[in-house]
């Protein structure tokens, strides 16, 4: 398929395909091995070049991504999680008291499903509250496809001085958040360079709040399109967990994961992919492949089993998605369970975001309806 500015890469859209790549050592992911990336051969300013190329854990391979990923990984493990929720249950409750001075009618995704991931993730950095609305407007720009050149760069320049000022106030007065211990391993341990230091906070403050700010968005999208499906939920027939993981099924909170290159040269059924090609991984497109999910179309929350890969197979696979499920389950229980009658206030088809890597819609208005 071709990309944005004329850049063509193979998009790996069958469930089974995609699982066999996504943990195959034949395809890696740093930028080097691109060679559309290394001959100069994409356009000046091209939207995704920051994104694909920003070092740290998405963009490395064996030993440097093992050595990364290990930095974060205690913040993230099950018992932190675990901790995290009464915070999460509050943070949450204050969320939807404010929705209730809104006056029946809201954007959800602005008011509700955007505010909580953002403040969870900005309280785990340590991220100032008064920044992490331009971080979030920067960073949508960052992963957007259909940014101009200009805005590219611009967004690519406010992120890192945004990120490089909050690591300058932690280096004068350390706090009890990721960014300080990112900091600590940097300066004492030496296990990181500053580029990766820079480029791992910008990975968590992506990750941390945009996948779930989309999945939060689309599952209510989806129940309160499907109102049978939202009965079986509210009727205690269903958990929530299983109305998350068919949503990430479903409607996949990242659509197309750029980028992974081929090391060698890769058969795949009649075609072969050559070394230094690129890869998108087409989570959304997987999550909808019919040959691996029976009525893949049909969005049925008691669907067993379901085997997804929304949130990543293999080496690279999503490290806070224990958090993104946690949150997501918070938010959509305590919401209906707030406003049991909640409704679109506008038809189903909303304008979608303009990115083929973030998936979901720029806006979701809804009424509360009559409480009660």
């Amino acid at each position: 398929m071709e990309l944005p500015g004329g850049v063509v890469v193979w998009a790996i859209t069958h469930h089974d395909t995609l699982q066999a790549l996504l943990a195959d050592p034949r395809v890696g992911k740093n930028p080097q091995l691109w060679t559309t990336f290394t001959e100069g051969r994409l356009p000046k300013g091209w939207p995704l070049l920051n994104f694909v190329t920003v070092p740290g854990m998405v963009t490395a391979d064996g030993e440097d991504h093992r050595r990364l990923r290990g930095l974060v990984t205690q913040a993230f493990t099950p018992r932190r999680i675990a901790e995290l929720q009464p915070a999460i249950e509050a943070r949450t409750a204050a969320l939807l008291d404010r929705v209730e001075l809104l006056e029946g009618e809201f954007d959800l995704r602005r008011h509700f499903a955007y505010p909580l991931p953002m403040q969870v993730i900005g309280e785990l950095l340590g991220l100032p509250p008064k920044q992490q609305d331009e971080l979030h407007e920067l960073s949508d720009v960052m992963v957007s496809s259909s940014a101009t050149p200009e805005a590219a760069v611009a967004a690519q320049q406010g992120l890192f001085a945004l990120l490089a000022s909050v690591i300058a106030a932690k280096r004068a007065e350390p706090g009890d958040d990721l960014t300080t211990d990112l900091i600590a391993a940097r300066e004492s341990e030496d296990r990181l360079s500053e580029q990766e230091l820079v480029g791992t906070l910008l990975l968590m403050l992506v990750a941390g709040h945009e996948t779930t700010l989309n999945l939060i968005t689309n599952a209510v999208r989806a129940l309160l399109a499907h109102p049978d499906q939202l009965r079986l939920v509210l009727d205690g027939a269903v958990e929530w967990s299983a109305v998350v993981e068919e949503t990430l099924r479903y409607d996949s909170p990242v659509g197309q994961f750029p980028m992974r290159y081929a090391i060698e040269d890769i058969e795949v059924g009649d075609v072969v992919i050559r070394r230094g090609e690129a890869l998108l991984a087409s989570y959304a497109a997987a999550g909808r492949d019919s040959g691996h999910h029976p009525d893949a179309d049909r969005f049925d929350v008691t669907r067993q089993p379901n085997r997804h890969l929304s949130l990543g197979h293999g080496p690279h696979f999503c490290l806070g998605s224990g958090l993104a499920r946690l949150e997501a389950e918070t938010a959509l229980r305590s919401l209906f369970e707030r406003f049991p009658r909640l409704a679109l206030a506008e038809e189903p088809g909303a304008e979608p975001i303009g990115s083929f890597v973030s998936n979901s819609v720029r806006t979701l208005r809804v009424t509360v309806g009559p409480r009660g």
